[in-house]
C-alpha cells in the first residue's frame, strides 16, 4: 500500500531530489571516464569493459534525462521506481566490473539511504532488500563462469546487511528529524497565533502604547494611542512631530527618569494624557515603550473624593448654621410685626432677611450637590435629546425667552446620565439668558451641537451675546462661591463643571468677539467604558 509521507518530509523533499539527482550525473560522470583505460589503470579490473561502457553511458544519460525532466517528486510510486532503477543500474555495472572486488557495490548504499530519505516504512526496507537481492544474485551468476569468486559471498553478504543498516538508521533518523520538524511547527504555530492574540489584546487596551527607536521615531503603536492623540500614527514619523509636547516629556524622562511628567492635551478638545517611560534593551540600541493614560479617569476618581469629603463638611456646616440662620430669620421676622417698630428700623429687618434667604439658598444649593447620587451613564442620541429639551425648557420658562439650535447632523451619540446633563444644561441656559438682557424683554441664546473634526468628540456649545465675562475673572469663573452678581450663590458653574466632570466630559468657556459668551461641553466618545 502506498502512503504519502508526512508534510514535513513533502516541503524538503524537491530539496533533497534535487541534490539526489546532481549527485547521480556526477557519479555517472566520473564512471563513464573509467571507460578509458589510461584513467583506470590502478584503480579497477573490469570483467567486462564493452558492457561497462555501454551501462555507465547509459546510466548517465538516464540520470541526465531525469534531472531535467523530473524537478519534483511528489508521489511515492513516483520515488520508488527511480531508486530501483538507479539500484538496477548500479547492480549491472557492480556486474560488469567484475563483481565484490571492483567495491561498487558501495555504491548502492546512496541510493538506499536516499529513497529511506524520501520514503519511509516498509517501502524504504524493500529497496534495501532489492540492492541486497540483486548482489547476491549477480555473484551467484558470476560465480558460475568463475568459482574462485566464490569467496564474495562474505563481503556481498556484509554489504546486504550493510543496506538494512542504513536504511532502518536514516528511517530512525528521518523519524526523529519529522518529529523535531513537527514540533517546532507547532510551537510556531503556538507562538504565531500569541503573537495575534497579544496583538489583539495591545489593539483593544484602553491604555495607549506605542514603541520608538532610539531616534524617537514610532515603530509601533495601538489603536488607543492614535485615538487620544487624534491623529493617525505612521509608522516612521517622528514624536516631535506626532505630538511635541509628548516628546518634549520624553527628553525630560531621558535626562531624569524619576521626574513624573505634567498631563499634556495633544490638540483642542483632546483628552488630558499622562505619559510613563520605560526602556527596552536590544543589541544594537536601545527602544523606548510608551504608556499613554486617559488623565480623565484618574481625575475623575479624584473627583469623586473630592465630592466625598465635600459631602461630610457640607452637612456638618447644615447642622451648626441651618439652625441658627432660621431662628436670626424668625427674629427679624417677629421684629418686624412689632407695632412699636420705626420704619427706618424695618429697613434693616428687610436686609437680614434678605440675606437670611440668600445664605439658606447656599446651603441648599451645597447640600444638593453632598447628596448628589453617581452618575448613571447612557447611550444619549444627542439630537434627539436636545430638541426634547428645548421644548420642555421652552415651556416652563416666559415666551420671550428664545433658543435657537443648530444640529451639524443627526444620529450624534455620546454615553452620559441623562438626568444630571438636563441639570448642567438648565444651569447654563439660564446664566446666558440672564446675560442676554433683562427678564421679560426679548432673549436668545443659541445651542450648536456637532463633532470635533480631529477628535470626533460630540460638542455642545451655548452661545449668548451678552457682555461676556470680563478677561480678569475668567480664570475663577469655575471656582466654588465666585460670583459677580449681588444675589447669586457662585455655585452653578463649579456644579456644572463637576457633573461633566463626573461623566468624562469637559466643560469650557470661551469669550466670542466682538462680545459674547460661550459655554462649550465636551462629550465623552460613545464607546467609552462606563
Amino acid at each position: 500500500m502506498w502512503t504519502s509521507a508526512p508534510d514535513t518530509v513533502d516541503s524538503q523533499r524537491p530539496k533533497i531530489l534535487r541534490v539526489y539527482n546532481i549527485y547521480r550525473v556526477v557519479l555517472g560522470f566520473f564512471l563513464t571516464l573509467l571507460t578509458s583505460s589510461a584513467l583506470r589503470d590502478g584503480l579497477i579490473d573490469l570483467r567486462n569493459a564493452d558492457l561497462y561502457e555501454s551501462l555507465s553511458w547509459i546510466y548517465l544519460i538516464v540520470n541526465v534525462l531525469i534531472a531535467l525532466l523530473l524537478h519534483q517528486g511528489k508521489k511515492d510510486i513516483h520515488l520508488f521506481v527511480l531508486a530501483a532503477v538507479d539500484i538496477f543500474l548500479l547492480s549491472m555495472l557492480f556486474y560488469a566490473a567484475g563483481g565484490a572486488a571492483s567495491g561498487l557495490g558501495n555504491l548502492l548504499i546512496i541510493p538506499v539511504a536516499s529513497g529511506n530519505i524520501l520514503l519511509h516504512g516498509r517501502i524504504g526496507l524493500l529497496l534495501a532488500a532489492l540492492a541486497s537481492m540483486a548482489l547476491i544474485y549477480l555473484t551467484f551468476f558470476l560465480s558460475l563462469s568463475d568459482p574462485a569468486l566464490n569467496q564474495n559471498y562474505l563481503q556481498v553478504g556484509v554489504l546486504g546487511c550493510i543496506y538494512f543498516a542504513v536504511a532502518l538508521f536514516v528511517q530512525r533518523l528521518s523519524r526523529r528529524l519529522r518529529h523535531s520538524e513537527s514540533l517546532a511547527q507547532q510551537h510556531a504555530a503556538s507562538l504565531a497565533s500569541l503573537e495575534k492574540l497579544n496583538q489583539v489584546i495591545i489593539q483593544r487596551m484602553r491604555t495607549g502604547i506605542m514603541v520608538l527607536n532610539n531616534n524617537h521615531q514610532v515603530l509601533l503603536a495601538n489603536e488607543a494611542a492614535a485615538q487620544m492623540l487624534g491623529k493617525a500614527v505612521i509608522r516612521g514619523m517622528e514624536v516631535d512631530r506626532l505630538a511635541p509636547e509628548l516628546g518634549q516629556r520624553l527628553r525630560q524622562w531621558q535626562i531624569n527618569p524619576s521626574i513624573r511628567g505634567l498631563p499634556f492635551r495633544n490638540h483642542v478638545g483632546g483628552v488630558e494624557i499622562m505619559a510613563s517611560f520605560k526602556r527596552l534593551p536590544e543589541e544594537d540600541n536601545e527602544s523606548t515603550l510608551v504608556f499613554l493614560d486617559d488623565n480623565t479617569v484618574v481625575a475623575q476618581q479624584a473627583q469623586q473624593l473630592k465630592l466625598a469629603s465635600l459631602g461630610r463638611l457640607t452637612a456638618s456646616i447644615a447642622h451648626e448654621i441651618r439652625n441658627p440662620l432660621s431662628a436670626i430669620s424668625h427674629a427679624a421676622q417677629l421684629l418686624a410685626e412689632s407695632p412699636s417698630f420705626q420704619d427706618q428700623d424695618r429697613r434693616l429687618t428687610d436686609i437680614i432677611q434678605q440675606h437670611s434667604r440668600r445664605m439658606n439658598r447656599v446651603i441648599e444649593t451645597v447640600l444638593e450637590l453632598s447628596r448628589r447620587r453617581q452618575s448613571d451613564p447612557q447611550l444619549l442620541d444627542l439630537t434627539l435629546w436636545l430638541a426634547h429639551f428645548v421644548r420642555d425648557y421652552e415651556l416652563a420658562n416666559p415666551s420671550t425667552d428664545i433658543i435657537e439650535c443648530e444640529f451639524e447632523k443627526e444620529g450624534i451619540l455620546t454615553r452620559m446620565d441623562p438626568n444630571q446633563l438636563n441639570q448642567v444644561l438648565t444651569n447654563l441656559c439660564q446664566n446666558a439668558f440672564r446675560y442676554s438682557g433683562e427678564p421679560g424683554s426679548p432673549r436668545t441664546i443659541w445651542l450648536k451641537l456637532y463633532e470635533d473634526r480631529e477628535s470626533g468628540l460630540p460638542i455642545l456649545e451655548v452661545i449668548d451675546h451678552g457682555p461676556g465675562i470680563d478677561d480678569r475673572n475668567i480664570p475663577q469663573v469655575f471656582e466654588p462661591f465666585f460670583t459677580t452678581e449681588s444675589t447669586g450663590t457662585g455655585l452653578g458653574l463649579y456644579i456644572s463643571r463637576e457633573l461633566c466632570e463626573s461623566n468624562q466630559a469637559r466643560l469650557e468657556y470661551r469669550r466670542l468677539e466682538p462680545r459674547g459668551s460661550c459655554m462649550r461641553i465636551v462629550f465623552a466618545h460613545p464607546k467609552r467604558l462606563v
